[in-house]
């Protein structure tokens, strides 16, 4: 029987997209903006742009924005492998639910798979967009019943 691409580990949930599903959506130029909110701070955007891509991996320039648009500090630059970007999703399968979710965004509606992860008194909850192969287009940390974070894209373009 062949190995399913989806499972990176022994005992961890299926992933939601390939390295190579991840790798065939993304090309130089596409941007994805996230407003990041957490108890205590001041919320915030999360810009990530693809700069450089090829077979193996891509070099993203990471920058955070005030809402009304002030840079905040200087961008920063990093590289990852497509499996890499795979590996943020891999989840032990014992504490993590997958459900079919149809959820509203600033980008409009989006048939999504909510991952929702325990651990303990928290759960981290992400929605992946299944028309969208890469990072969830929403997710929330909730503690002990209480959402202490949230972060939601609000902007996505290809290129």
């Amino acid at each position: 029987m062949a190995a399913d691409s989806h499972v990176l580990e022994v005992g961890h949930a299926p992933t939601p997209f390939t390295a190579a599903e991840i790798r065939s959506a993304t090309r130089v130029g596409k941007s994805i903006t996230r407003r990041v909110e957490s108890v205590g701070a001041e919320p915030f955007l999360l810009i990530s742009t693809y700069v450089e891509c090829d077979e193996d991996g891509a070099t993203l320039e990471r920058s955070r924005r005030s809402l009304d648009g002030a840079l905040l500090g200087e961008p920063q630059v990093m590289q990852a492998t497509w499996l890499d970007l795979q590996r943020h999703a891999s989840f032990a399968a014992d504490g993590t639910t997958i459900e079919p979710e149809r959820i509203e965004t600033a980008i409009g509606a989006l048939d999504c798979l909510r991952y929702t992860v325990r651990d303990g008194g928290t759960d981290e909850i992400f929605w992946f967009a299944t028309s969208l192969p890469g990072m969830p287009v929403q997710q929330m940390t909730r503690t002990d019943g209480h959402i202490v974070a949230s972060v939601l894209v609000v902007d996505y373009t290809t290129s």
